[in-house]
């Protein structure tokens, strides 16, 4: 379900995948096939970690690699889900035939 809302966003991101929504920052990136898709990802890796441990992994990951990286958005963009998400955006199918656990390979770097 696709929702638009101005207010829940850093600056630099315009959606959000929480399951089972999608939200955006503005209503004309419903027409985003790509930024949807990229949202869809995470509502699938969402779905598989039963979505509390979706968030814990992905805040420790993201502590990690603060760690590791020492700028939020280097971190960000290096996080296992994130770097599946954006690796497959643009396969507008990849949500059908991702297999359980894939996002495991992105963990880490090389």
């Amino acid at each position: 379900m696709l929702l638009t809302t101005p207010f829940i966003f850093f600056s630099g991101f315009n959606a959000l995948a929480v399951w089972p929504f999608i939200f955006l920052k503005e209503r004309n990136l419903k027409n985003d096939p790509v930024l949807i898709n990229h949202e869809r990802i995470h509502l699938k890796q969402q779905r598989e970690m039963l979505w509390i441990f979706f968030f814990l992994f992905y805040l420790v990951e993201f502590l990690a690699k603060i760690i590791i990286y020492k700028e939020p958005k280097l971190a960000y963009r290096n996080i296992s889900f994130e770097r599946e998400a954006y690796a497959m955006e643009r396969d507008l199918n990849f949500t059908e035939r991702k297999s359980k656990w894939s996002f495991v390979k992105y963990l880490y770097d090389g």
